[in-house]
């Protein structure tokens, strides 16, 4: 393992480049811009009280969220138990969005299913993840938009790898039943 950054310099160039996904991830957290800026900035500050505790060429995004994930529940879930609604238009890498935009893009079969699921609007899919309960919510965004591994998000939920996937599962169903039912209502 490499040593800690030499000086806080170092540190700062090594973690700085996490800075936008970081804002994301904590964007659909606290389903609000300010408190995720305050999320993200405590972070920070929290990462370089402890930078010497950092072992250079480790994973730093994923010490970096870790940070992020314990101090949002400490923190923030606590403060904002009914938080307002997020807005995900800032979310620019939604995994199924992004899905559903490539194949649209690359003119996909015309099977009916796939026509249905390129109808489906993509508010549909964020008000979807919106609602989900926190525990759901944040395991699908650690996993579909930041796309972390079952390990890495055990670890900064610190829980199970066996309940990120049965809180992945769970939650990944509830999205599907939401858009089916959008879908239902929509394409008649």
């Amino acid at each position: 393992m490499k040593p800690a950054p030499r000086d806080k310099a170092d540190f700062e160039r090594e973690m700085v480049v996490h800075l936008d996904s970081l804002y994301r991830a904590a964007l659909g957290m606290t389903r609000d811009k300010g408190d995720a800026e305050d999320l993200v900035q405590d972070t920070f500050v929290r990462a370089f009280q402890f930078y010497a505790q950092y072992q250079g060429g480790t994973n730093g995004r994923a010490w970096l969220f870790r940070i992020m994930t314990n101090l949002y529940i400490n923190g923030y879930r606590k403060k904002h138990r009914e938080p307002e609604r997020v807005s995900y238009d800032e979310l620019e890498d939604f995994y199924l969005y992004n899905r559903l935009s490539d194949a649209q893009s690359r003119g996909a079969g015309t099977a009916p299913e796939t026509e249905v699921v390129l109808r489906v609007e993509a508010d549909a899919i964020k008000e979807a993840v919106e609602k989900l309960p926190d525990e759901y919510r944040d395991t699908v965004i650690l996993a579909d938009l930041q796309e972390f591994s079952y390990q890495e998000i055990s670890e900064m939920l610190q829980i199970p790898i066996g309940t990120v996937r049965s809180r992945l599962s769970r939650g990944r169903r509830l999205v599907q039943k939401a858009i089916w039912a959008y879908t239902e209502e929509n394409m008649r």
